[in-house]
């Protein structure tokens, strides 16, 4: 990172490696530190090329080749290449942004590209005294309630994803020597996102196109707590640094990174309506119940209605290249489970606040700006 190794006082600032960094957090992530010149060095590690990443053009110099190497951090030979620094000295803080974040993934792809990574990276980093090792999870961990769930609640994983992250969790916890930060993650959104939003959004366009109403299985108090992207990079950064200045604190602290607004299915209806201007509501106690007990069958049906419109509307917008954006629902997706959490412990502990505070309508159209301007939104 020139910039920031330019810079009179970067002896004092920490040096950083990113695993995972062509990810949707790893990316933004490597782009706070860049834009904030908040370390004397950068290394950035993915297991496939920046090319390859739907970078968008803001990132080119946060994710550049200077600071960039390709490997697999799950395979235990290339630890030292990751690792090792031309000055003998250790990285200061190790982020693992890394790991199969796709829904619906066999157990053993989850064991084999999340757990093993997390442990491959956290022994290393054990090994090597890092002063920081930070492993992003997720809040699907915990035993679902509308009530916000707070650290200490009780664990009950709902998607095989989930499963594996809390398995690593409590693995990493039992390394001898390791400095462990972990944070549980609400739904992330923001520009650029190909995740949990970007299929609402692009159902809704559909729906849109095909002048039909768009309805949410379960009810409009089913919470889906969110996270913007920008306030996830920021809050690793903080909480690294919080760690670092406190020194080993055990048990390792588990922190939830999630906004102010409670986020519902509601809220994601009233937004959807308001920009796509469509009617949206939701199927009621009988039909719900029905798709319970039918779930593959319900969501073959939706993903058969809205496939195709989709690739009507990318012909018509002369949208030729692959995008990441597409409106196939993953069955996990539509568990009637609440993702709701309470982020109070790391406010209280870091002095963090949030940026984004809520979900918005406001919020959701600059997620689509954002398509629009990589060529994405038909």
């Amino acid at each position: 990172m020139a910039d920031a190794q330019n810079d009179g006082a970067c002896s004092t600032k920490p040096s950083v490696l990113i695993v995972g960094a062509l990810g949707y957090v790893g990316r933004f992530l490597a782009l706070h530190i860049h834009n904030n010149h908040l370390a004397s060095e950068v290394r950035l590690v993915d297991k496939q090329l920046p090319e390859l990443a739907w970078l968008a053009p803001e990132f080119s110099k946060a994710v550049s080749k200077d600071n960039f190497m390709q490997a697999d951090a799950s395979q235990e030979q290339n630890l030292s290449r990751i690792f090792d620094r031309p000055s003998d000295a250790q990285f200061d803080y190790v982020f693992n942004c890394g790991g199969d974040t796709r829904y619906a993934q066999e157990d053993e792809v989850y064991k084999v590209r999340s757990y093993n990574l997390s442990l491959s990276l956290g022994r290393e980093a054990a090994k090597r005294r890092i002063k920081c090792f930070l492993e992003l999870s997720t809040g699907m961990v915990y035993k679902p309630d509308p009530a916000p769930r707070k650290e200490n609640a009780k664990v009950k994983p709902y998607l095989k994803l989930a499963k594996w992250k809390l398995q690593a969790e409590e693995d990493l916890a039992k390394v001898e020597g390791l400095n462990l930060v972990v944070m549980r993650l609400a739904h992330v959104y923001g520009p650029y996102t190909a995740k949990y939003l970007s299929t609402a959004l692009c159902m809704a366009r559909v729906y849109q196109y095909l002048e039909k109403e768009m309805k949410w299985l379960w009810d409009k108090d089913l919470r889906q707590n969110t996270v913007h992207v920008e306030d996830v990079a920021r809050a690793l950064w903080t909480a690294a640094g919080w760690y670092a200045e406190k020194g080993e604190v055990k048990p390792a602290p588990i922190f939830n990174i999630v906004d102010h607004g409670g986020t519902t299915q509601g809220t994601f209806a009233t937004i959807v309506h308001e920009i796509f201007a469509i009617p949206t509501g939701f199927q009621g106690h009988i039909i719900s119940t029905f798709a319970r007990m039918h779930l593959d069958s319900v969501v073959e049906d939706v993903n058969d209605e809205t496939l195709d419109p989709w690739a009507e509307l990318e012909m018509k917008a002369n949208i030729t290249q692959a995008t990441p954006l597409n409106p196939y629902m993953e069955k996990e997706l539509l568990k009637d489970t609440d993702l709701s959490l309470d982020g109070s412990a790391f406010e209280i502990a870091t002095g963090f606040s949030y940026d984004h505070p809520q979900l918005t309508t406001t919020e959701v159209e600059a997620v689509i700006e954002s398509y629009k301007k990589m060529n994405w939104w038909p």
